[in-house]
């Protein structure tokens, strides 16, 4: 594949996944990770800080669009940091030093991605007939935070894509979660994309720093594409953002599976 396909086909994508999550705070590595690893054939595990430098460069055009209209320092993005940074740490160093294959990886995350997507749909459908559940304590989200900083770590996909769909189907509203996931993810994904630097200096033997050019590209996709899926968020739906979230963790996962298993 040419130098010039990759970097279209890169860009491409982070336009299209970043139009579609960032409305629900979602950043859209987790659904770079396929195109990464089957088109673009970035190796493993350089796959995870690729994806990490993605979020770095692309989450900031729907910041950017979200703080015209709330600020990001919210005391939900205080909370859901004090999980995430100590998180994606410790994911860092396990998908280093302990599951740098590509097997686990993919079955890891469809076994993760498949009963969360089945169960944001299910919620979707079911909302209506059911009463609002009651807003989660701030010690259940420091602790999901904390496990989906970690999963953040090991897969590079920042956190924000696990939290997102778990606080927005504890009945937090989208429009809160967007822009403190989304905020929470880039922080994590710097510090996330530190650790692999610093690990690449000194572990010998994987392909541990990142892709430049396809993160870096990507990203300058998703920067647009966020942008404009932010932009469009106050006119969409709310179940029909849940909807979508759902739909596409339970594509990605069949995806994956079906990679492993070939």
């Amino acid at each position: 594949m040419s130098v010039a396909t990759v970097v279209l086909l890169s860009f491409i994508a982070g336009v299209v996944v970043s139009v579609v999550t960032a409305p629900v705070g979602v950043s859209g590595a987790v659904f770079l990770l396929p195109v990464q690893l089957s088109v673009l054939e970035v190796p493993n595990p350089a796959v995870t800080p690729t994806n990490l430098l993605f979020n770095v460069v692309s989450i900031p055009g729907a910041l950017a669009r979200y703080r015209q209209r709330a600020p990001l320092r919210s005391p939900l993005t205080r909370v859901l940091l004090a999980g995430t940074l100590p998180g994606v740490v410790a994911g860092a160093v396990i998908r280093v030093l302990i599951i740098p294959g590509p097997q686990m990886f993919r079955l890891f995350v469809a076994t993760l991605l498949l009963p969360l997507g089945l169960w944001l749909c299910l919620r979707t459908y079911r909302r209506a007939s059911r009463p609002t559940p009651a807003p989660p304590s701030n010690r259940f989200i420091v602790a999901i935070a904390l496990a989906a900083g970690v999963v953040g770590g090991i897969y590079g996909i920042g956190g924000g894509s696990l939290l997102s769909p778990i606080l927005v189907g504890r009945g937090v509203p989208v429009n809160t979660v967007a822009p403190a996931a989304l905020t929470s993810t880039f922080v994590t994904s710097v510090a996330g994309a530190i650790t692999y630097l610093l690990l690449a200096i000194f572990t010998a033997g994987h392909d541990i720093a990142p892709d430049w050019t396809i993160g870096i590209v990507c990203g300058l996709g998703g920067l647009c594409g966020g942008y404009l899926g932010a932009h469009l968020q106050p006119f969409l739906r709310e179940s029909a953002l849940r909807l979508v979230l759902g739909v596409l963790a339970i594509a990605t996962a069949l995806i994956y599976v079906t990679q492993a298993l070939s």
